[in-house]
């Protein structure tokens, strides 16, 4: 239910339309959220926004692409190949492919022509926003980036979650893996859970998806985890500059620790912001109020970047810690 504003006032809600766009000759499925009310006569500002790992564009991002819509952004979410509604391999799950589908959603934006082509922004959560800044650190196309609770480096991530000899034991599953996929050109499939180990606040928000997206119960392949390996967008993180990025991580996050932003915040040139959240677990940000802080940093900063009519600019380089 929409909130009235201060006269009392609806606004009206975001207008949806269910399109397609393809990426190595997949189809792949999106939903667009234009702005309601008159077109500017340039297009609409846009952004593309990435959900996390494993996440079809119908999970947590639709509230996203609202207010991103309300703040006078055309937002476009989608289903990455193999997931959702999109063609592809079910649940071949490979990050560098990710990212060229977010590439493609980027070219899709500029195809249309309700868009400002030169005011195409991205916004990614958890996996997805490591995506963005492996995006737009090669894409000059993108305007400014949003990437919450991100992953920075893959090797570094799935270390974090193993404790020294599990991890030992992993690199060995996957050298294994290897020699298998040269031999017979198969992967062996194994729960998305070996790959990504849960901490219990994650398992239990897991455990809630699955009831109400079954499809959120499946298997990947190891060449997930091998293909995570070579997977580092903070090694690209300095070329966003001097296109603004906004970071925002929480404190008690046990799945993707806070270090990931904080490394890639200190690769990235300006302009810059990180913003932490204290006293919020890593799912906890797509509801109540540190989905409303989340969306308070974002939706301005986005909005201030692409020139909504909505916003000012985008805030200088800094770090927060709100609440601290």
């Amino acid at each position: 239910m929409r909130e009235p504003d201060r006269g009392g006032r609806v606004a009206p809600a975001p207008v949806q339309a269910e399109v397609a766009f393809y990426c190595d000759g997949l189809r792949l499925a999106a939903t667009v959220h234009r702005p309601a009310g008159p077109r500017p006569a340039s297009g609409w500002p846009a952004v593309v926004v990435c959900n996390g790992f494993g996440a079809s564009r119908e999970l947590v991002v639709p509230e996203i692409a609202d207010r991103i819509a309300d703040a006078g952004m055309l937002a476009l979410r989608f289903d990455y190949r193999g997931f959702g509604e999109s063609e592809g391999r079910p649940h071949h799950l490979i990050p560098q492919e990710q990212v060229a589908d977010a590439r493609a959603a980027v070219t899709y934006l500029e195809s249309r022509d309700d868009v400002d082509p030169g005011a195409i922004g991205l916004y990614g959560t958890s996996f997805g926003g490591g995506h963005v800044i492996a995006l737009a650190g090669t894409d000059p196309r993108v305007r400014a980036v949003v990437s919450v609770v991100p992953v920075g480096d893959g090797s570094r991530w799935m270390r974090s979650l193993r404790r020294n000899w599990e991890w030992n034991a992993f690199r060995r599953r996957l050298r294994e893996d290897r020699m298998r996929r040269i031999r017979t050109g198969e992967s062996e499939w194994v729960d998305s859970d070996d790959i990504m180990i849960p901490d219990p606040h994650a398992d239990a928000w897991h455990q809630e998806v699955i009831a109400q997206f079954p499809e959120r119960k499946y298997s990947l392949p190891l060449e997930t985890a091998d293909r995570l390996l070579e997977y580092s967008p903070q090694a690209v993180v300095a070329h966003i500059a001097p296109r603004p990025l906004l970071l925002i991580h929480v404190l008690d996050d046990d799945l993707v620790p806070t270090d990931e932003s904080e490394q890639l915040y200190a690769a990235a040139g300006e302009p810059k912001r990180l913003v932490l959240l204290p006293g919020t677990h890593h799912h906890d940000i797509y509801a109540g109020e540190p989905f409303e802080a989340v969306m308070s940093e974002a939706v301005p900063w986005l909005a201030g970047a692409l020139g909504s009519r909505s916003h000012g600019t985008a805030a200088g380089a800094d770090i927060r810690v709100d609440g601290g």
